[in-house]
């Protein structure tokens, strides 16, 4: 008798969080690692989750008017230099191209580390009048920033992401704009990823170089550490200036327009997991998981039990559900913890003495929850159960989110939280950078991460330095 192939342990969460991340995304077989330094290869099962979230989000674009497009990967030195601040911002992260063939270049060109400047030199060319606005394009591409300590999807070199650059007439429909972008990635998160977020705008230390206003989506993470899930900018018309970008407007006078840009990118498969995943491995949300029902059948060998579970499969692809019979000659024991590792919302286990009773067992992954369900009402009762999945997941991570959020209204307090509690900490602060800087040097990595827009009023001083507080804000660790 062959020997079954076993299915590989993983570390528990609470022994190394960080070695049961690895563990997660190594074995549920996301991704490799490359021979160029902070490079992945993202492999067919991570990628496939990757192609479920695109098209999610690019449905949701493409119903608020944006159009894709594709700009290129190298930005010529003089072209990224003509907006001062954003360069700046990025100068330690990018790489540059200096060799041609085998010719020197007479101009270093940078990977694109983000595009503004590369659609900012396009719009120049085709925005003239305000007839050509509002430009609302997006692209998805690939990045390059020489990151020093990278991460599978938290943290790496090279990375996939859209990013969306818009232009228009006034500064009221830019910032209309950036906003409904940040509630686009909101809903997102919420509907789709199973993911509750807090939102709000970056304080001036943390926010976009060369932006007015950055606001952002800040998920939490199963061990307390928040994750930048997505960003909206609004740049007002600094890049269009720098970049002589110029229309007649409709008193026939030459105008400036103003722009926004926003992204998110494949970091939000690391907020899948570490949200969701257990010591089983991952646990995806219904809606992004390549499998959402796997199908394995119970004394395979005997006869009608694979022709049934093929006819069963064909009625669920029929019925839009992606699902998958395991047919292989592993156990049902081995495969039931495989599919648990890639986190397959839904096991459909059928055998024999089902088929003779009429019925399949449905067993969730987010809860071990077993149900007997008639194969008559199969395709409603996966249905239910799928969005059964995606609601307790949810509700686990609202939970997640509410238990690791604390309040601190003395620096005392604040620091023994900071040391004691991990999460995020909401606290009131004066507005002043020093403060930042002062509680971020002191709690070895506490950061602004934003001011919520429905602000509590905790006190009316600041945490840190006692002075008069301008904004509440949440505080906290990030990826």
């Amino acid at each position: 008798m062959a020997k079954e192939k076993k299915v590989e342990s993983i570390t528990s969460m609470d022994v190394d969080f960080a070695k049961w991340y690895t563990d997660v995304v190594k074995k549920a077989e996301l991704v490799d690692y490359s021979s160029v330094k902070g490079c992945m290869v993202i492999r067919p099962y991570g990628y496939a989750i990757w192609e479920n979230m695109q098209s999610d989000m690019d449905r949701r674009f493409k119903e608020t008017g944006h159009e894709n497009v594709y700009m290129p990967l190298l930005i010529p030195e003089s072209l990224l230099n003509k907006e001062k601040d954003h360069v700046e911002g990025f100068a330690p992260e990018v790489a540059w191209v200096t060799i041609g063939g085998q010719e020197k270049l007479n101009e270093r060109l940078a990977i694109r580390p983000t595009s503004e400047v590369l659609f900012c030199e396009h719009y120049a060319k085709v925005i003239n009048s305000y007839r050509d606005l509002p430009k609302l394009y997006n692209q998805w591409c690939s990045v390059m920033r020489w990151e020093k300590t990278t991460r599978p999807f938290l943290r790496s070199s090279e990375f996939l992401w859209q990013e969306g650059h818009t232009m228009h007439e006034t500064a009221e429909e830019a910032r209309e704009e950036t906003m409904k972008m940040l509630k686009v990635y909101e809903a997102f998160y919420k509907e789709t990823l199973a993911i509750p977020a807090i939102i709000g705008k970056k304080t001036e230390k943390e926010k976009f170089a060369g932006a007015i206003e950055t606001y952002t989506i800040e998920p939490m993470m199963h061990n307390g550490v928040a994750l930048q899930g997505g960003t909206s900018h609004y740049f007002g018309n600094g890049f269009a200036k720098a970049f002589g970008i110029q229309f007649t407007g409709r008193d026939n006078t030459l105008q400036s327009p103003h722009q926004t840009s926003w992204g998110v990118s494949t970091r939000m498969l690391g907020a899948l997991i570490m949200v969701h995943g257990d010591d089983n491995g991952l646990v995806l949300p219904p809606k992004v998981a390549p499998i959402q029902v796997v199908i394995v059948p119970i004394a395979a060998h005997k006869g009608g039990v694979i022709e049934k579970a093929e006819e069963i499969e064909t009625s669920l692809k029929n019925a839009g559900i992606r699902v998958k019979t395991d047919k292989s000659d592993n156990s049902p024991g081995w495969k039931f913890a495989e599919y648990e590792m890639k986190g397959v919302p839904l096991r459909l286990e059928i055998g024999p003495k089902d088929i003779e009773k009429g019925q399949c067992v449905l067993v969730r992954r987010d809860s071990g929850e077993k149900v007997f369900t008639p194969l008559s009402e199969l395709e409603e009762a996966v249905k239910e159960n799928l969005q059964a999945v995606h609601d307790g997941l949810y509700q686990k991570a609202l939970e997640n989110l509410k238990e690791k959020t604390h309040t601190a209204l003395t620096y005392d307090e604040f620091l023994e939280t900071a040391k004691n509690k991990p999460g995020f900490i909401k606290a009131m602060w004066c507005g002043d950078e020093e403060c930042e800087n002062k509680i971020k040097d002191e709690t070895g990595g506490v950061k602004s991460r934003c001011i919520p827009f429905e602000e509590e009023k905790l006190s009316d001083k600041c945490v840190c330095c006692g002075k008069r507080a301008k904004h509440m804000v949440y505080w906290g660790k990030q990826y």
